[in-house]
C-alpha cells in the first residue's frame, strides 16, 4: 500500500515537472524572439584589424586600480540603452494594447447581439464565449507579430507556447470543453434533476468549468428518498466527458416508479391482480392518463412502437414464501416520494377490507418449528407417531 501510493506521488511530481518544464521552454523561446538575438558585427569593415589591448603587466606587489567613474558610466550607459529600447518599441506596444482592446469590444458587440437575437442562453453563450477567444488569440498573435517584427519565426513560438500551456491546464481545458458540449447539445438546463457520477440533485448554476446542484437524497444519505437534502454540491465539468449523465426531466418529467406487496401462496393471485389494479387506477389513475399519453407521444416520434399502459398495471414474482405483487405506474420524478405513499396507504386500507378476507392474505417472515419427542433406545415409537 505505501509502495503504491509512493509510486503515484512520484509519478504526480514528474508530470507537474515535465509541464513546468515545457512552459519554461516555451516563455523563453518567445523571449528570446522578442528581444533579438545577439547584437550584430556585420557593421565592421571587412579585413579591417580590430586592435588588441596592450597587455598590462602587474608585479607582484602591484594592486588593480579600480575606476570609479568607468563604472558609474557604464551603469548610466546601461541604464540609457533600455530606456532608448523601450522608447523604441513603445509605438509598438501601444498598436498591441489597441488591437486587444478592439478585440475585446467586437467580442462584447458579438455576445450582445446573439443574446438578444437568440432565446436559447446556453448556446448564445457558448458561441459568444468562442468568439471572445477567437478575437483574443487574433489580437494578441498580430500584436506578438508587430512587436516581434518576425511573423513566421513567431508562429513556432506561439505554437510552442500553446502545446505547454495545453499540458499545464489540462484539466481546466477540459472542463471548459465539457460546458462547451454540454451549451451545444443540452444534456443538462438549469432546473433539470440530473444525476452524474455519484452526483443527483436538481441542477442549479452553470458556469464555464463548474456545475452546482442541489442534492437529492438516496441510499446512503441522510434523505433516504429522491428529495432535496438541502445541500449543494459542486462538480467539475469535464464530468460530461467521462460520466453518464441521466436526466430525469429535460423532455419528459415523469419516471416510472413500483410499489410491491407481498402474499402468501395460498391467496387467490387473479382476484389479487383485480383489487390491486382498481385501488391503484382511483388513487394514481388520474394524473397518470395524461403522462402515459405523453409518453406514447415521445415514442412514436422516436419511431419506438411498443404499448403504454394508461393505468396501473399488477405484475407477479415468487419469492422463497411468498408471491411478491408488484404495482407499475409513472409519476412526476419530482413527487415519487408522496404517490408511493399514497398509493400504499390507499392499498392497505383496501386490503384491510373484510370482504378480501381469506382470499388475500398478506404474507410476512415467519419461522416454522417442528418438535420431535425424544424416545429410548429400547422403545418404539406408535404407528401413528411413524
Amino acid at each position: 500500500m505505501d509502495m503504491r501510493r509512493y509510486q503515484t506521488s512520484a509519478r504526480s511530481k514528474l508530470r507537474r515537472f515535465r509541464q513546468g518544464s515545457m512552459v519554461a521552454v516555451a516563455i523563453t523561446a518567445l523571449l528570446l524572439l522578442l528581444g533579438g538575438g545577439p547584437p550584430d558585427s556585420s557593421g565592421q569593415q571587412e579585413g579591417a584589424e580590430t586592435p588588441e589591448p596592450a597587455a598590462e603587466i602587474i608585479t607582484p606587489g602591484e594592486t588593480i586600480p579600480q575606476d570609479a567613474g568607468a563604472s558609474i558610466e557604464e551603469a548610466t550607459g546601461t541604464i540609457r540603452e533600455l530606456i532608448l529600447t523601450f522608447w523604441g518599441i513603445l509605438p509598438k506596444i501601444v498598436i498591441g494594447v489597441i488591437l486587444i482592446v478592439l478585440a475585446g469590444l467586437i467580442a462584447n458587440g458579438i455576445r450582445a447581439a446573439l443574446h438578444r437575437f437568440r432565446h436559447r442562453w446556453e448556446k448564445s453563450e457558448a458561441i459568444a464565449a468562442l468568439v471572445r477567444i477567437g478575437c483574443y488569440l487574433l489580437a494578441i498573435a498580430v500584436a506578438l507579430s508587430i512587436l516581434a517584427g518576425d511573423a513566421r519565426a513567431l508562429l513556432g513560438s506561439i505554437g510552442l507556447v500553446g502545446l505547454a500551456l495545453s499540458w499545464a491546464l489540462q484539466t481546466p481545458i477540459e472542463s471548459f470543453t465539457g460546458w462547451l458540449l454540454n451549451s451545444f447539445r443540452s444534456y443538462y438546463r438549469v432546473g433539470d434533476r440530473i444525476e452524474v457520477g455519484e452526483v443527483f440533485g436538481d441542477v442549479y448554476r452553470i458556469d464555464v468549468l463548474t456545475t452546482t446542484v442541489w442534492e437529492a437524497g438516496g441510499p446512503g444519505k441522510s434523505v433516504t428518498g429522491a428529495q432535496s437534502t438541502g445541500a449543494m454540491i459542486t462538480f467539475p465539468n469535464w464530468e460530461v466527458l467521462r460520466s453518464n449523465i441521466v436526466n430525469y426531466s429535460r423532455d419528459f418529467p415523469f419516471v416510472w416508479d413500483e410499489v410491491t406487496f407481498a402474499i402468501t401462496n395460498e391467496s387467490d393471485l387473479a382476484y389479487t391482480i383485480g383489487v390491486l389494479e382498481r385501488t391503484a387506477a382511483s388513487v394514481i389513475g388520474p394524473q397518470m392518463a395524461d403522462a402515459a399519453a405523453q409518453y406514447r407521444n415521445l415514442l412514436e416520434r422516436a419511431r419506438l412502437a411498443f404499448d403504454v399502459d394508461p393505468e396501473p398495471k399488477v405484475f407477479l414474482s415468487l419469492s422463497d414464501a411468498w408471491t411478491n405483487c408488484t404495482v407499475r405506474y409513472l409519476v412526476s420524478a419530482r413527487a415519487r416520494r408522496r404517490s408511493s405513499t399514497a398509493l400504499i396507504l390507499g392499498l392497505s386500507q383496501e386490503l384491510a377490507r373484510p370482504e378480501h378476507r381469506g382470499r388475500i392474505v398478506s404474507a410476512y417472515p415467519r419461522t416454522e418449528v417442528l418438535l420431535r419427542e425424544k424416545f429410548s433406545a429400547g422403545d418404539t415409537p406408535a404407528a401413528d407417531d411413524a
